[in-house]
């Protein structure tokens, strides 16, 4: 059983998220979201090149897995 958190949490630990913000707001990046985030891009984006999903696909099929 897991005890602690998984590792793509403890990656994205280290990931600066103000720093990220800041750089999405200089360019309005979140100006007509409403759901789906430039954070949340980002992130299926590094779960994608850890799963080296070479598809969308197979990157939807494994996050709907879990």
């Amino acid at each position: 059983m897991n005890q602690g958190k998984y590792i793509f949490a403890q990656l994205t630990d280290f990931l600066p998220r103000r720093v990220f913000n800041g750089i999405v707001g200089e360019h309005n990046g979140n100006r007509h979201v409403r759901i789906f985030t430039c954070w949340n891009q980002m992130l299926c984006m590094v779960f994608g090149q850890l799963t080296s999903s070479n598809l969308m696909r197979d990157l939807l099929l494994s996050l709907e897995a879990h």
